[in-house]
């Protein structure tokens, strides 16, 4: 009888197991591999998001960061209350707080316009100026009143674009005075003095112009109002006697002389 090594044959090892019936290989051996090694996923902390914005910012900055921003809504909200009693019409807050509402909003912040539509204009308003002159032979005398808004006026006619000087340019001089001085011409603040260099700078400038007979030493302005007639089915009822409004004498100095007034010589 042959042993169980001799049947083994010369196709198998010693080692080698014997097959069980019905072709079952039976259980493995392990491998001294251990193959990947499953973990339980059990989860790590999400990371937290960036902070941004005044979160970011520590408890001291953020007070900081806070109060600024008040500081610069109160001063928003002020400003718009002085351009708003600046550009309104004339009321209780604004004539008792024109002091304060002219302070904050001249010069830098000069509004050139109103909140609500004006009248339409009622009155044309007509400036004129005249001189001192000293003539060639040495006598002294005073021109006629010169109409320069009426000048303005037959500059304009006919003409198919106008200059905004000619259009503008003297009534808004004139405006700028009217606004800085009282009915008695005292000046109602800082710019008082500016609108009063500014009328005399614009009168010799256009007295250059014209052959004034000698060399002007002092100017005289004034303001000639006229009312417009109603339309005729209003009731309403307006003099026809124009008004003056007559500034004092100026005398000139050479700050009151424009480039070109200076250079055509009106006081020489």
């Amino acid at each position: 009888m042959d042993s169980y090594d001799d049947k083994a044959g010369s196709g198998g090892t010693q080692d080698a197991e014997p097959s069980r019936p019905g072709g079952d290989p039976g259980p493995t051996r392990p491998s001294s591999d251990p193959g990947p090694t499953l973990t339980a996923d059990v989860g790590t902390p999400a990371r937290p998001r960036d902070r941004a914005g005044m979160a970011a910012l520590s408890f001291r900055c953020r007070i900081v960061a806070a109060l600024a921003l008040a500081l610069v809504g109160v001063t928003a909200l002020v400003h718009l209350g002085m351009v708003f009693l600046h550009v309104s019409p004339s009321n209780t807050v604004s004539k008792e707080h024109a002091a304060a509402v002219d302070a904050w909003i001249n010069p830098e912040f000069e509004q050139n316009w109103k909140l609500f539509a004006p009248n339409p204009l009622q009155q044309n308003v007509a400036v004129q100026a005249r001189a001192q002159i000293r003539t060639e032979s040495g006598q002294w005398r005073v021109t006629e009143w010169i109409d320069f808004t009426e000048r303005d006026a037959e500059e304009i006619r006919g003409s198919l674009l106008p200059s905004h000087t000619a259009q503008n340019q003297l009534r808004r001089g004139w405006d700028f005075y009217t606004g800085w001085h009282n009915d008695k011409n005292e000046s109602l603040g800082m710019r008082g003095d500016l609108s009063e260099r500014y009328i005399r700078r614009l009168v010799l400038e256009r007295m250059s112009a014209l052959d004034m007979g000698g060399a002007v030493h002092r100017v005289q302005v004034r303001s000639r109002t006229t009312w417009v007639k109603p339309p005729p089915w209003s009731k309403e009822k307006v003099t026809a006697t124009p008004a003056y409004r007559v500034l004092p004498w100026w005398t000139v100095t050479p700050a009151d002389l424009t480039k070109v007034a200076a250079e055509a010589g009106v006081t020489k």
